[in-house]
């Protein structure tokens, strides 16, 4: 069976660190308060000559050295982001260039919000599986501090920007759970819930890109059960329990809801990889960050069994189970 296997991963983090004290010099709130309810300490944000294609070309050259790869010997760039550098082209066209990807290899922007990068992953899977390419490279990039109303300290405490990228290659597995390689992926959406995470503009709305709007208490609530239905269903599908997971690598978008869902699954907390103090909500971008974290502090290593989950506006949500 046709496998795709992360052989590469990267990940890149403006130089800029906005911590919960400085924040709280211009919003209203307190280091306390945003600790205690999320579980971040500090975010990065972008410079204002980065964008989103710097975050994603500076990724996605560690993840193709990490997979001893150049730019020539991809055949796809997919990049999931919310905030791409221009409404056209793809932001992945951009990321081409700037490494130098050759000309007539697919590249294209996938949007699913905070879900991009799991939807990024069936969607690469796909690609590799069918044969029409043999190596992706995946990235989840964000610049989502542009995005945010600095007046409104219900969101603007919650996001940061960075770019996380994975290579993916083609390899042959015996279509058992052994198999290195993606096993399955779950990606769901329902959007009559579209409204409780939102940004109130867009080009052909209001012709800006508005800014975040989002009920938490209400996301929170649909996030665990949503999260969790769709873990148990790709466990499900390979055959596992939670038992066999040696990682549990989630969107991080607060902790509580991290907590939430891995009691839920029955995962324990040494199995959690957290990078949400450090980072914030990087949409698209938290999954490859938190993955690229977890190779570099040995947490997942080759063989190893990995869950990974997202879920974002739209609703938008999905799991992915995989082996490195």
């Amino acid at each position: 069976m046709r496998r795709s296997v992360i052989t590469g991963t990267g990940s890149y983090l403006p130089e800029r660190i906005l911590t919960n004290e400085e924040l709280a010099t211009f919003v209203d709130t307190s280091d306390e308060w945003i600790r205690t309810r999320t579980g971040i300490r500090q975010r990065h944000v972008a410079a204002e000559n980065e964008l989103t294609s710097d975050l994603a070309a500076h990724a996605a050259e560690k993840a193709l050295e990490s997979a001893e790869l150049a730019p020539g010997d991809v055949d796809a760039v997919l990049v999931a982001t919310t905030t791409p550098d221009y409404t056209f082209p793809a932001t992945a066209c951009v990321v081409q260039e700037k490494l130098g990807v050759p000309a007539g290899a697919m590249a294209f922007d996938l949007q699913a919000v905070c879900s991009g990068f799991i939807y990024g992953l069936t969607v690469a899977d796909s690609l590799i599986r069918s044969g029409q390419v043999r190596r992706v490279l995946l990235i989840g990039a964000e610049t989502l501090t542009r995005l945010l109303d600095w007046q409104d300290r219900t969101t603007c405490v919650l996001f940061g920007d960075g770019a996380g990228a994975v290579v993916l290659e083609a390899g042959e597995g015996e279509g058992t759970v052994a198999d290195r390689g993606v096993l399955h992926t779950v990606s769901r959406a329902d959007g009559r819930y579209r409204e409780l995470l939102h940004t109130d503009g867009g080009p052909s709305s209001t012709g800006t890109v508005g800014h975040i709007r989002m009920q938490g208490r209400e996301v929170f609530r649909h996030a665990v059960t949503n999260i969790a239905d769709a873990m148990r269903e790709v466990m499900q599908a390979a055959g596992v329990s939670a038992r066999d997971i040696d990682l549990f690598v989630p969107h991080q978008a607060n902790v509580r809801i991290l907590d939430a869902t891995a009691r839920k699954l029955g995962i324990p907390p040494e199995k959690v990889m957290l990078t949400i103090a450090e980072h914030g909500n990087t949409s698209a971008a938290s999954i490859p960050l938190a993955l690229d974290a977890a190779v570099k502090q040995g947490r997942a290593k080759p063989g190893d069994l990995l869950l990974l989950e997202a879920m974002g506006g739209g609703f938008t949500w999905g799991a992915a189970l995989l082996r490195l």
